[in-house]
């Protein structure tokens, strides 16, 4: 199975990701109410978590796709998928707006990993993007794979890079 393949079967079937991308802010929003002012202690700090990662992982997909998409292989915007390159992203902020408002979120057990790996993801890609602007290396007639593979490294770089700068 592709990845076409498979964003093409949950577009005919969107019902799970729907229910997915509904439970999660709504869950965000009756912890926020039912823990008003204690998100920062044990049971409630530890759920915070666990939806940041539920809607985190598939908002940063999102984003690495759209980035994709359109920076490398110039799609247009009116072939976007609504269920599976605009709701994760806006699902995500949302969730993290509204986490937000009961706890700061450095008290979020993991959430400088997860911010970290934004960051990480994010300047990769502006890295790719770069590279790929200045024609050193023309991305957008490499195979899908060879790409996955040139981002993977660039991610690796860029960790070590910002593991060294930290320390």
């Amino acid at each position: 199975m592709t990845l076409r393949e498979l964003f093409q079967q949950i577009g005919e079937n969107p019902n799970f990701l729907l229910f997915y991308f509904l439970i999660i802010p709504s869950s965000a929003a009756i912890a926020g109410i039912l823990g008003k002012d204690e998100g920062h202690l044990s049971p409630w700090k530890y759920l915070y978590a666990t939806l940041i990662y539920l809607v985190s992982i598939p908002g940063i997909f999102a984003v690495a796709l759209n980035a994709y998409f359109f920076l490398f292989q110039r799609g247009d915007v009116m072939q976007t998928d609504v269920y599976l390159q605009i709701l994760p992203i806006i699902v995500m902020v949302l969730t993290i707006f509204l986490i937000r408002r009961n706890v700061d979120l450095s008290l979020v057990p993991g959430f400088d990993k997860i911010s970290g790996l934004w960051f990480m993801l994010f300047t990769t890609m502006l890295l790719m993007w770069l590279l790929e602007k200045i024609h050193i290396v023309v991305f957008s007639y490499l195979p899908f794979q060879y790409l996955l593979v040139v981002f993977a490294v660039l991610f690796a770089l860029i960790y070590l890079g910002w593991r060294r700068f930290i320390r």
